[in-house]
């Protein structure tokens, strides 16, 4: 099958030509430089927060480098699960999409061991603990109660998203520490294949929706939208306490509310406004219908 240029076929022959190993991006003497940021700005926006030192951003955008990948990895416990139930509905099917599926499901998994091991390695250098939303488990038990549209639209958001983030900001970004790029460059290789998987995956699902349906997953892909705007007002909050443990410095309440408003709108373009306006992602959602595609680019803008 092949929807916009994609196919399970070719996914499938990049992924198994792509086909890294944790042990080959962490580790050993593949160590965290906490000298660097780990963030490009334009995701961090740490230096918008003038009323702290080079020294305190810094610590913060690491913070927010650790805070970046455990979502990552949060997403990935319902992203996985959804993948296996849709390719188990497709074992009498095409090989082709049969493996491609479970390929992508095999990559989410190892992506949550990836992002478990750097936390790991992340708590053992930092000096400090930081605290982060979930537990995982019922952050997917959430998602998934939802529209199995609504839910594969956000997945297809969330690997849209993942490629403007590495294109845009990380691959030229000579400032960030180049263990952290390496970690993020490898996680945009694959899921540059589960972008396209997902579309395939989106289009697979709605091919015997009526309207009604349809426009009930676009409804339920806003509401873990919103699900996930209030997570991120958490992480923020979360991501403030981690930062004076780790410097000793406590903000005033102007200092406090200007963090908050700061941090809030950085992460919620992020992990909402950049996939919501991603090209490709809006493109699904036109031949989902055009007034779904003229109704997220009418919401977009509130995440940016």
């Amino acid at each position: 099958m092949t929807i916009e240029g994609f196919s399970y076929q070719a996914a499938l022959a990049a992924s198994q030509r792509i086909n890294w190993r944790i042990e080959d991006i962490i580790g050993d003497d593949k160590r965290l430089d906490f000298t660097k940021p780990f963030l490009p700005e334009a995701l961090a926006q740490t230096e918008r927060l003038t009323f702290l030192t080079p020294a305190e951003r810094r610590v913060l955008n690491q913070i927010r480098g650790h805070g970046y990948l455990y979502i990552f990895g949060l997403v990935e416990e319902f992203i996985l699960p959804f993948v296996l139930d849709h390719a188990r509905t497709r074992l009498d099917g095409d090989d082709h999409k049969i493996r491609a599926l479970l390929q992508f499901a095999n990559e989410e998994a190892k992506h949550i061991h990836l992002f478990k091991r750097f936390r790991a390695e992340f708590e053992a250098g930092f000096g400090s603990a930081c605290a982060a939303i979930g537990p995982a488990d019922e952050v997917a038990k959430a998602v998934l109660a939802h529209h199995p549209l609504g839910v594969a639209l956000a997945i297809l958001h969330i690997e849209w998203m993942t490629q403007r983030h590495y294109v845009d900001s990380v691959k030229d970004d000579l400032a960030i520490d180049p263990q952290f790029a390496s970690l993020l460059k490898h996680h945009w290789m694959e899921e540059c294949q589960h972008a396209k998987l997902d579309t395939l995956m989106v289009m697979n699902i709605t091919e015997t929706y009526t309207p009604a349906e349809i426009e009930k997953g676009v409804e339920d892909y806003l509401a873990i939208g919103g699900f996930i705007d209030r997570g991120l007002e958490q992480q923020v909050a979360f991501d403030r306490e981690s930062f004076e443990r780790a410097t000793g410095r406590h903000l005033t309440s102007n200092e406090v509310e200007i963090f908050g408003q700061l941090q809030h709108q950085a992460n919620r373009w992020t992990f909402l406004g950049s996939g919501m306006s991603h090209p490709r992602f809006l493109s699904t959602l036109g031949a989902l219908g055009p007034q779904h595609r003229q109704r997220i680019e009418s919401i977009a803008p509130v995440f940016y």
